[in-house]
């Protein structure tokens, strides 16, 4: 399985806007409307990915409990389907529905968005605050699939607690690690 890291877009960086179709609503969604009010975490991510099979409960545990805190969570893969059926709009939303996702799972078809956010790899982890400026990016935590260690969103719960309790996120921040994104020719 190959391993491809986060690019680590700067910090500071806005939100790159974008208007996809939520694969499990069927609606188009823009960041304005599934932007939280103090904050969003963005994920590219995909069905097939080992890396983001092995997050999935996690990360699902943690768009719950942050959802109250004005954190919305939103998932946008990118990946060419063509290439790599199993990604299908179709296949997204029934993965969504078995993980019972409450965030948005939306389809970058054009792949423009993940371009935007210079995204690398699945899953690939950006926190913006209520400004839409990136104070996060990078893992979820050290795990990955059978490195023996236990998944447990360490890396991105500590960056989500100190924005709630409005203090300093470190900028020592470790790159993500999982499949490349799979980009059209």
């Amino acid at each position: 399985m190959a391993q491809t890291p986060s690019n680590m877009l700067p910090l500071g960086t806005q939100a790159p806007e974008f208007v996809l179709p939520d694969t499990v609503s069927g609606h188009m969604c823009s960041l304005a409307e599934l932007k939280g009010t103090q904050g969003t975490l963005i994920v590219f991510m995909c069905n097939h990915c080992p890396f983001v099979v092995h997050v999935m409960d996690e990360l699902v545990r943690i768009a719950n409990q942050y959802k109250p805190n004005g954190i919305n969570t939103v998932a946008i893969s990118s990946n060419d389907v063509v290439k790599y059926p199993q990604d299908s709009p179709e296949l997204m939303k029934a993965f969504a529905l078995k993980h019972q996702m409450n965030f948005a799972y939306l389809f970058d078809e054009t792949q423009q968005t993940a371009r935007a956010y210079d995204a690398a790899c699945t899953p690939d982890f950006y926190l913006f605050n209520e400004h839409n400026a990136l104070i996060y990016r990078g893992q979820l935590d050290d795990s990955r699939p059978s490195n023996g260690i236990p998944v447990s969103g360490k890396d991105v719960r500590a960056a989500l607690d100190c924005l709630i309790l409005n203090q300093p996120i470190s900028g020592h921040q470790k790159p993500s690690l999982g499949c490349n994104i799979k980009w059209k020719i």
